[in-house]
């Protein structure tokens, strides 16, 4: 029983939260203030326990295992909720669904913590869809607005073929290998064509949930109909753990097939930053414009990936790390602009420096993260996934991920030189701030700082393997 409250304490916390998320709206119910702090202290607490008695083991014969680097993955994910309950509550406030929206958002992210520790593909598979219905119905939390219905229209549909392409792959792997187990299925693997087309179908789907092109044109219809809450939450959290997951398998399932997706995952690395940054460069709407961001990230940590080695793991880990915070403070702000003035295009940031200079720096802090620029934490995030990537010798591999660092540039600087020098007509007046949103972002910006100036956290998340 110990083991099991022990190995399974990080989804056992957030199943307590759902539950007294659910009495709270059987009962009498509470007001959307009151409740939103009940929700983030809790969410802090699950945050804080997270950092304690973790342990390393397997349970139900080894279909659920944890380890202290699954663990702070874990923490990864669930700092960023924590951090969406900050940095969204002037929309969380005004919402008429408060308690239902954090009980799929927790729902979800209950199926990725099951989906990270899953040992067999049969609940990798339950947890994958348990992390995903969720988050349809999250799409569709504006039900007044027909956008945010087609986004969850789409996203129902582009999942259900993946699942779908996911399945078949499943049925493969188990007929050919005569197991689902993820520590007894390196053994039967050769590399025959049936076995390579099995691993394809796996493939396509982890790319349909991570925006790998060309599985990718899902991705910004979805971002711009959903709320920026969800958006952020499918952009910083799903794609996270979807990443932890998908790296565990490549280097432990599949690893006797590591000739077949490393020329893969260079094809679609290179593939997948060029096609982001080109579509990035078009965008006038904020949450379009950094869907295609998000796309052109994940190119950079397939690249993290193709060194098969710990520094894989420990870069990937590390960038997500990072991403959580610029990501998330990029939305943030776009969250505050959208819920105060209603403006969503880029060229509405225009001046938006000289009426809310605080809400100008965190958002350069994050662009210039996401982009790569140092000091900031994001330059060293890259710098670590090239560094992994080079391990292979492929020189001209980090050559073309350098020259995307630069057309990268040009999109991000646009929004900045928006925001600090051009000159607006009807700028965005003064934003009154609540005390929780600065909170958050100032959270944010002090993570862009410090975690690329404290070299620690890189050399703690090695010492995890």
């Amino acid at each position: 029983m110990n083991d099991f409250i022990t190995l399974m304490k990080s989804e056992l916390v957030i199943t307590v939260i759902i539950f007294l998320l659910l009495f709270v709206k059987l009962g009498k119910g509470m007001s959307n203030g009151p409740l939103l702090l009940l929700i983030q202290f809790l969410l802090l607490a699950n945050l804080i326990v997270g950092f304690f008695f973790n342990s390393e083991g397997s349970l139900f014969g080894d279909m659920f295992h944890t380890t202290k680097l699954i663990a702070f993955q874990k923490d990864i994910l669930n700092l960023g909720v924590y951090l969406i309950s900050l940095l969204f509550a002037d929309w969380f406030k005004k919402s008429q669904n408060l308690p239902e929206f954090f009980m799929l958002m927790l729902m979800a992210l209950l199926g990725m913590f099951l989906m990270i520790s899953s040992g067999n593909l049969l609940i990798f598979y339950l947890s994958l869809e348990l992390s995903t219905i969720p988050v349809a119905a999250l799409a569709n939390f504006d039900l007044e607005k027909k956008r945010s219905s087609e986004g969850a229209m789409k996203m129902i549909l582009s999942s259900a073929f993946s699942s779908g392409i996911l399945l078949f792959g499943i049925s493969l792997v188990y007929g050919i290998t005569g197991t689902i187990s993820f520590s007894e299925i390196p053994h039967h693997l050769d590399g025959s064509a049936l076995q390579i087309l099995a691993f394809v179908f796996l493939f396509s789907a982890f790319a349909f949930k991570l925006s790998i092109v060309p599985f990718h044109l899902w991705t910004a219809d979805v971002y711009e109909g959903s709320p920026l809450a969800v958006t952020s939450f499918l952009s910083v959290i799903s794609k996270g753990s979807v990443a932890f997951i998908f790296i565990s398998a490549l280097y432990k399932v599949f690893q006797p097939m590591q000739g077949l997706w490393y020329n893969l995952l260079v094809l679609l690395a290179v593939a997948t930053m060029l096609v982001g940054n080109l579509f990035a460069l078009r965008q006038q709407n904020i949450k379009r414009f950094l869907a295609f961001s998000s796309i052109a990230q994940v190119g950079f940590i397939l690249a993290g990936i193709t060194s098969n080695d710990t520094m894989g793991v420990t870069s990937v880990t590390y960038f997500i790390l990072i991403y959580v915070f610029s990501n998330l403070a990029a939305f943030g702000v776009a969250s505050v602009i959208a819920e105060y003035s209603g403006k969503e295009n880029i060229d509405d940031y225009k001046g938006l420096y000289k009426t809310n200079p605080f809400l100008g720096w965190v958002l350069a802090l994050a662009l210039f993260s996401l982009a790569g620029i140092p000091p900031t934490a994001g330059f060293f995030g890259k710098l670590f996934l090239l560094t992994s990537a080079a391990m292979k010798g492929e020189y001209w591999f980090i050559t073309v991920a350098a020259l995307n660092m630069i057309i990268s540039l040009y999109y991000y600087l646009r929004v900045i030189r928006a925001v600090f020098m051009d000159k607006n007509e009807t700028p965005i007046t003064k934003i009154k701030l609540d005390g929780t949103v600065k909170l958050g972002l100032l959270v944010c910006g002090a993570g862009i700082i410090l975690i690329g100036l404290l070299g620690r956290i890189f050399d703690y998340i090695q010492t995890l393997h």
